[in-house]
């Protein structure tokens, strides 16, 4: 561990001194705290909202690059060459004058929020571990803000299973917290856990001075008993255990009568990858479950197996189950709640109601009362289709929300497929008899690959959505991005079928099916209502599909990152979502990445016309963010990684 300073004590102390209460009360009519950005989403509710207004319709499209911020991982990559690490993913926040960010190495920096002058870095030296961490290696999409009086502190998980905690002026390790300020997270979960297979990509979040933190975790049975998925909380102070969440329910637990026979004692995954919320008043935090290993096969563990693919609800002081409601039971298509939930009031037949709206990968948006967790929209149990697989046993029910409507393509139809002439058309439906195909739930099969749409890393994946507190509206991003899989004979002893992935065939180099790829979609929770949708994106003009058959604008099957202010939607979308081969260094992935049409834009909350554009050097890859200072509203996107360049940039009005 070490921590490099870059500026002295006198320019940290300036930093501090520069936002004073008078100074933002002489630019900004809003109070301090509203000004900043000390979450992930900006606060523990997810909400992806600021109600600065500097940046308006009027003026989006003068903004011009005030700083840019090259990562720290530069440097370790370049002198590691056999190093690779995913796309930058994090969000940064932002907290008296300082932004704080992470790196895919899990290095974590702070800036000045005026200028992106490095203050400190932080290396926990993740990087050295002898094999990356599990699912795309070395990824992080950010850091957790806590203060009390005086004390300022940056927590946040590693990829190779740590929590770390720093002073947030120094970029020092608190002593006092753990051991010389870490946690390791690969103990206390009641198995022996390969480190290999266990790290921490996402952010926590911290309630009532609980941190609490999920894991990422392989969801491809390497080994018999995977590490579980449990979700565990820590004293903010002390590092101490506070309580432990089991995500896989074993005997004498609740839910335990959902894992058949011994399989709750082996079984793993059903873990939270991606980031949590909270809400501070009711003291409740709220925990989006992935799916259990070994993800598109279950039997070996029959049952609906709780609390894989569920919202949870828990007490932050204690981890105690308030209320939990599954989304998918027993899941057999990777459908893992992919996104922190959306607390958000609202009113619904003239009731003030605490809501939670949960999107996901398979396009559906579940709004619930986050004090109960009943639905407030009536989510109905349907049949769905039985597995052919050998051993397996899918559940005979599903549950699918009756409102708001699903806001992109669900399974796969004849009448979903390309038709931008008759010859293209029977030409397509020819390469869709080749798959196995049907509704949402569609189980897969070893006879044919299975297409699942919108796809594993379709709907609304992690980017998540953005509400807005005002108008008790949500904005989504997502793609349809179908994924084919096939069953096959495992070569493992453990396990008797794995999943293979396969491309979906395109037709003379178009998309099986049809556009739109990308979408934005404004959802009135109020009412459940859809406001506007509208496609997301669009190929470029010289794109060969585009000049063949002069299509409108059809979106653009790429991760949408989104920030929600008083006056715009703004949004921007990741380039290819190419992936290499397997790296011999384990299961993380190679990737390589290329920009495409690089820029910002600026949607009318009411009706989701473009109204601004900004280019960027390359695509955003994280959720950009905002904040106040010195009399200026900045605009903070994260860009690259991977095999592109790695920077943060930042934009502000001349």
């Amino acid at each position: 561990m070490k921590s490099l300073f870059l500026s002295n004590v006198c320019l940290v102390a300036m930093s501090f001194a520069v936002l004073t209460p008078v100074a933002y009360a002489q630019s900004n009519r809003l109070p301090k705290e509203k000004s900043e950005w000390h979450n992930y989403a900006g606060d523990k509710g997810s909400s992806k909202y600021s109600p600065l207004t500097q940046i308006n319709v009027e003026n989006f499209k003068n903004l011009k690059v005030a700083w840019r911020w090259k990562s720290p991982d530069d440097a370790i990559l370049k002198a590691n060459p056999t190093l690779q690490t995913w796309l930058w993913e994090c969000t940064p926040l932002m907290a008296d004058g300082i932004l704080y960010a992470s790196t895919s190495l899990s290095q974590v920096a702070a800036l000045d929020a005026a200028t992106g002058k490095t203050l400190w870095v932080y290396d926990p030296e993740t990087w050295k571990a002898a094999t990356p961490p599990p699912n795309h290696g070395f990824v992080h999409r950010g850091v957790a803000y806590w203060a009390k009086g005086s004390d300022r502190r940056i927590l946040y998980g590693t990829g190779d299973g740590y929590l770390i905690c720093l002073d947030a002026r120094t970029g020092k390790p608190v002593p006092s917290f753990g051991k010389n300020g870490r946690v390791d997270l690969t103990e206390g979960l009641g198995r022996k856990v390969e480190r290999n297979l266990y790290g921490v990509s996402s952010p926590p979040v911290i309630c009532r001075d609980v941190v609490v933190v999920g894991s990422s975790v392989l969801d491809f049975p390497l080994e018999k008993a995977m590490p579980p998925g449990n979700v565990r909380g820590f004293d903010v102070r002390t590092g101490e255990v506070r309580w432990n969440f089991a995500s896989v329910a074993s005997a004498g637990q609740f839910g335990s009568e959902t894992w058949e026979g011994k399989s709750g004692k082996v079984t793993g995954g059903a873990n939270v990858w991606t980031m949590m919320s909270a809400d501070e008043k009711l003291g409740y935090v709220y925990l989006p479950f992935g799916t259990p290993a070994n993800d598109f096969y279950g039997g070996n563990r029959l049952g609906n197996g709780l609390f894989g693919d569920s919202l949870v609800c828990v007490e932050a002081r204690t981890g105690k189950r308030v209320w939990h409601f599954q989304m998918v039971h027993h899941g057999l298509w990777d459908y893992d709640l992919p996104a922190a939930p959306n607390l958000i009031d609202i009113t619904v037949n003239g009731k003030r109601i605490k809501a939670v709206a949960q999107v996901s990968k398979q396009g559906f948006c579940y709004v619930l009362d986050r004090v109960t967790g009943k639905p407030i929209f009536p989510i109905e149990e349907r049949p769905v289709p039985a597995s052919s697989v050998s051993g397996e046993r899918a559940s005979l029910t599903q549950p699918f929300p009756t409102k708001p409507a699903p806001f992109d393509r669900q399974g796969v139809t004849e009448n979903d497929i390309v038709d931008f002439t008759p010859e293209l058309h029977t030409q397509a439906l020819k390469v869709l008899a080749k798959y196995n195909y049907g509704g949402l739930f569609t189980p897969p099969t070893p006879a044919k690959p299975t297409i699942l749409s919108p796809g594993v890393a379709g709907g609304a994946n992690w980017a998540g959505a953005a509400c807005d507190p005002e108008t008790g509206r949500l904005y989504v991003p997502s793609i349809t991005l179908p994924f084919a899989v096939y069953m096959v004979k495992s070569p493992l002893p453990h396990t008797e079928y794995i999943a293979v992935s396969v491309p979906v065939e395109s037709v003379q180099g178009v998309p099986l099916f049809k556009p739109p790829y990308g979408r934005l979609t404004a959802i009135d929770l109020n009412t459940g209502d859809h406001k506007w949708q509208v496609p997301m994106g669009d190929l470029t003009p010289d794109d060969p599909i585009k000049k063949r058959f002069n299509l409108p604008q059809v979106g653009r099957p790429a991760r949408g990152h989104i920030l929600l202010t008083k006056t715009l939607l703004i949004g921007g979308q990741e380039g290819n979502t190419q992936r290499g081969s397997a790296s011999p260094k384990g299961y993380a992935l190679v990737a390589d990445f290329i920009s495409y049409d690089p820029k910002l834009c600026a949607y009318d909350k009411e009706t989701g016309k473009v109204v601004g554009e900004i280019t960027l050097p390359r695509n955003v890859t994280g959720a950009p963010m905002t904040y106040f200072v010195n009399g200026k509203q900045y605009l903070v996107v994260t860009t690259g990684g991977a095999n592109l360049p790695a920077e943060i940039i930042a934009l502000a009005l001349p």
